[in-house]
């Protein structure tokens, strides 16, 4: 008998904590299978290492995915350019054997004697393989046809001295190449030179103008420096030939580094040539870039005409500025200055300033291509002393004396090519 208060358990069902120690039995039970599992198959979803025996081709894969990555000079972290956000200056000189330059010396028939490098005996071509690579962007190259076409219709004008003409040559000849020779003309003049391309009604000017503002030397050359005026105010007589074109590109520096103190005019040479005024060449060369901004914001609708400004090309005249104490300017180098930021004391950064102060006050937008950085890097790139000197190609017994040499401007094709290269780039 059961005693009375004591409840009688139902038929037919286990008691709570049977049932309890049933269910953990039987979870113990299958983590164990699925751990033993786990262990005896390598096709388990958790495996942190492949059994090379096993996975032949997917070791292959891999070792051709690392092989790739290893090789991969291709992947590029670089932004596309853009004029606005890219320092093209910040960057360096990459060799690049597979690079051809668009045209050679013998191919273009426009470039002066002066720059004509090979013919003129020059044998070594690695200075026509160094390939700039800023680092921040790609620099696209230059494309003939595509800089055609953006200046179908249009008048290019260069307007500077003979670096600017070096320049000017370089685009020449870097877009003639594709234009039959029926649809292509060229008339040299001592002051202003045209090409034109019939087929895209556009022509590739040069003006000459070293100091863009008047002198008593721009068009009948004095030699003596100390013979040389300018008259920094004056600038129309040059500049009434720069009007009703689409694309302008200035520069001026070379013809004002004299070593002396500038003899600066304002008013007329009519009134005689004794009232001038010894500046100092940042000062005045200040003021002469006034005048020409002040024609730029006065005469150029923005709206119709793009302006642009070459900033200077450096002369390379004292070995000791990159290490070479025992050289003679750019006598025989061959190769670029590698040391980073390199500057020389062939470029003045006073007179840089003057440029970039000027234009920042200019109501017409000036886009300026900057050269200077990556020019002082080519002590290689040079005429030389593959060049004339008073209209005769120097023997090769004057080749001989590095005293001879010319560190000012560039063997065509050359460094100019990408100066011109950054120049569409930023159209």
């Amino acid at each position: 008998m059961i005693p009375s208060g004591t409840m009688k358990p139902p038929r037919g069902k286990l008691p709570l904590p049977i049932i309890i120690i049933t269910i953990c039995v039987l979870l113990f039970m299958a983590v164990l299978y699925a751990e033993r599992s786990s262990f005896l198959n390598s096709s388990s979803t958790f495996k942190f290492k492949t059994c090379p025996r096993k996975h032949n081709k997917s070791k292959s894969n891999y070792k051709k995915a690392e092989e790739v990555f290893a090789n991969a000079s291709w992947i590029d972290d670089r932004f596309d350019f853009d004029p606005e956000e890219c320092n093209v200056a910040n960057g360096k000189w990459v060799f690049n054997s597979s690079l051809k330059p668009l045209y050679s010396d013998t191919t273009c028939p426009y470039i002066d004697r002066q720059f004509s490098c090979v013919k003129n005996g020059r044998n070594d071509s690695d200075y026509l393989h160094w390939e700039w690579q800023p680092e921040d962007c790609t620099l696209p190259p230059f494309n003939p046809e595509l800089a055609l076409k953006k200046l179908q219709g249009k008048r290019l004008l260069f307007v500077g001295d003979s670096l600017q003409r070096n320049q000017w040559e370089s685009f020449v000849c870097m877009v003639q190449g594709i234009i039959p020779e029926k649809k292509k003309s060229m008339k040299r003049g001592r002051v202003y030179s045209v090409f034109k391309a019939k087929e895209y009604n556009a022509t590739i000017e040069f003006y000459w103008a070293p100091f863009l503002v008047e002198s008593n030397t721009d068009i009948h050359i004095i030699g003596d420096p100390k013979k040389r005026i300018i008259k920094v105010d004056q600038i129309m007589e040059r500049a009434k030939n720069w009007t009703g074109v689409d694309i302008l590109v200035f520069n001026t520096y070379v013809w004002w580094m004299s070593g002396l103190r500038i003899k600066a005019l304002w008013g007329s040479f009519a009134n005689g040539e004794e009232g001038y005024e010894e500046l100092d060449t940042p000062i005045a060369y200040k003021l002469g870039l006034r005048t020409w901004a002040n024609w730029v914001d006065s005469t150029i609708d923005p709206n119709k005409t793009r302006v642009f400004f070459t900033t200077m090309s450096p002369a390379h005249t004292k070995s000791a500025d990159w290490g070479h104490k025992n050289g003679t300017k750019c006598f025989n180098e061959t190769m670029p200055v590698k040391k980073k930021n390199h500057w020389g004391s062939g470029s003045n950064k006073g007179m840089m300033s003057v440029v970039s102060k000027v234009v920042k006050r200019m109501k017409v937008p000036v886009n300026v291509i900057n050269i200077t950085q990556i020019s002082e890097y080519r002590i290689d790139a040079h005429s030389s002393v593959y060049t004339e000197t008073g209209g005769k190609i120097l023997n090769e017994e004057e080749r001989t004396n590095p005293l001879n040499a010319d560190c000012i401007h560039w063997c065509l094709p050359g460094l100019p090519d990408t100066w011109n290269q950054i120049f569409l780039a930023m159209l």
